[in-house]
């Protein structure tokens, strides 16, 4: 009977996480470079189910003296109570690879990637990738992106210095007052829908994605931006068949405890 209730609650766990993905996706509809996230769920022909203990300070005592699942079930607050059958689990989230729409913007600092290689940026939190092209000039005369991320060149960060007259070269050359100050580093992976999303637009690499190498026929276009690849209907579309599976599981959990009710009701009713 409870198992009813499991299988429910698992698919609005499901439909939740769905919608924190179709929610991401439409808070960066407006992000240059942005790639959307497709959810990844798989049905399971059995999952193990386990309960969530209270870990105590003597739980931990005996799990040092034990040592083994076997004899000592509750290791890390979980208990085993069984497995259940035919469940949908949200198992991971992916990138969609799908080039945005392109805007131009005639400024000489805005830059598309136009084939499928990543960027080099560089924050206080270590080495990113990104698609978004909207750089900018800083206080230090550096070439950041419009979140203040390092752009990373062939030499490592690009100094702009004072020059008044900018210009980015379709092979990736970066000049200052016509003169070369370096080159942007443009990567790609083996398979980039494993990325990982840091924010709105910077991106880590992952063991399933692969180390990043040097790509191959840089082609870059000065001038525009790629747009979110982000489309606005058919995420409507996502988020409303999550929140009516969302509600048909949670009726099924209220049918499935009113039907529990009965049952115990009906046990525990003397005989005559």
């Amino acid at each position: 009977m409870f198992r009813g209730i499991y299988a429910a609650t698992s698919a609005m766990l499901v439909q939740e996480k769905m919608l924190d993905v179709v929610a991401n996706n439409l808070a960066n509809v407006d992000t240059s470079g942005f790639r959307g996230r497709v959810a990844v769920n798989k049905s399971f022909p059995e999952v193990l189910m386990d309960r969530v203990e209270r870990y105590t300070i003597v739980d931990e005592a005996l799990n040092e003296v034990l040592d083994d699942r076997k004899f000592f079930p509750y290791i890390r607050g979980r208990s085993a109570i069984g497995s259940i059958s035919m469940t949908n689990v949200l198992t991971e989230t992916v990138m969609s690879t799908e080039r945005g729409p392109i805007q131009w913007t005639d400024n000489p600092l805005d830059i598309i990637v136009n084939n499928d290689g990543f960027l080099v940026v560089e924050n206080g939190n270590g080495i990113f990738y990104t698609r978004s092209g909207h750089f900018q000039k800083d206080s230090d005369g550096q070439l950041v992106t419009h979140d203040g991320d390092y752009i990373i060149g062939d030499g490592g960060r690009i100094a702009l210095g004072d020059a008044t007259k900018i210009y980015i070269a379709e092979g990736g050359q970066v000049y200052a007052d016509e003169e070369l100050v370096g080159t942007l580093q443009v990567v790609s992976f083996e398979t980039p829908t494993y990325l990982r999303q840091v924010n709105k637009s910077l991106l880590a690499e992952t063991e399933e994605s692969g180390a990043p190498q040097p790509a191959e026929n840089v082609h870059i276009i000065s001038g525009g931006l790629e747009r979110s690849n982000v489309q606005i209907v058919n995420e409507m579309v996502r988020m409303i068949e999550a929140n009516r599976a969302f509600e048909a599981a949670g009726r099924v959990v209220t049918i499935q405890d009113e039907l529990s009710g009965r049952l115990f009701q009906s046990v525990g009713r003397p005989t005559a």
